[in-house]
């Protein structure tokens, strides 16, 4: 299975992991403390407002603040469930991952690559508007767009290095040792990203990034995102995510797969 789906099962797997760091990859995909996070929630925040109207910024804010309230303890960062509350919310400047996390559904609706970064700017300006909380959104949209259209891996690696300036040639094996919990975007996006550049499968890209022992679940949801654009997302690990979600995100991501996929 191809799509959204990979970053659900990323943050749900890699939701053990955030506050309980490990350097191996070596570990229970899935364990009874197994939960989604405010990345599964936000991604399906995205998801409908690209279902009801992607082209208004209301419905997206909209959209973002219902989620935000309904799930209060997913996880958020502080600013964002300020945000979450306003009346009138403004951008904050965020530079952090949040951007990322949530903007894999932007590349399944775009028919170009220029609609694709654009939905992602869209989404990630209205709380990420830091130059670093765009460039992360925009990074890892291109790369789940160029892997869903059939793009190599070196494809990819040369798209992102040149147009964003990411450092992509580092190893996995290298960066473990001394990586540790980043929130920024400069400092986690690149290693998600490379965390899929040198993985087998998908299973094994969510290995590489949670091994890392940096902010595990929302790492390996970008990681998974883009992953589940290049490879399928095997049937037990889509089971055992998709049995974790209640009604509402279930029923948004079998609307949004219906409609676009």
């Amino acid at each position: 299975m191809k799509g959204i789906i990979g970053t659900i099962c990323g943050d749900i797997i890699g939701s053990t992991r955030e506050f309980n760091s490990i350097k191996t990859k070596d570990f229970e995909l899935f364990t009874n403390r197994s939960i989604f996070t405010d990345d599964t929630v936000m991604t399906l925040a995205i998801a409908n407002w690209l279902i009801k109207d992607k082209t208004s910024q209301s419905v997206l804010i909209k959209e973002l603040q219902y989620f935000g309230s309904k799930y209060p303890n997913a996880g958020y960062g502080r600013m964002f469930s300020q945000w979450v509350r306003q009346e009138n919310p403004k951008p904050y400047g965020s530079w952090a991952n949040g951007s990322a996390m949530r903007v894999s559904p932007c590349a399944w609706v775009a028919d170009s690559l220029e609609e694709a970064q654009d939905l992602a700017y869209k989404s990630a300006a209205v709380t990420h508007n830091h130059p670093e909380g765009i460039k992360g959104a925009l990074a890892t949209v291109d790369a789940i767009y160029l892997a869903r259209i059939g793009a190599s891996k070196d494809e990819i690696k040369d798209h992102v290095e040149t147009r964003y300036e990411y450092d992509l040639d580092r190893k996995v094996d290298d960066i473990r040792p001394y990586y540790s919990f980043d929130v920024s975007c400069a400092g986690s996006v690149p290693e998600s990203i490379i965390c899929f550049l040198q993985a087998d499968d998908y299973e094994d890209t969510i290995r590489n990034t949670v091994s890392l022992g940096g902010d595990a679940d929302t790492q390996a949801a970008i990681a998974g995102g883009i992953s589940s654009a290049f490879w399928d997302v095997p049937e037990d690990i889509v089971d055992n995510s998709i049995n974790r979600l209640d009604d509402l995100l279930l029923g948004v991501l079998v609307e949004f797969e219906d409609k676009f996929m």
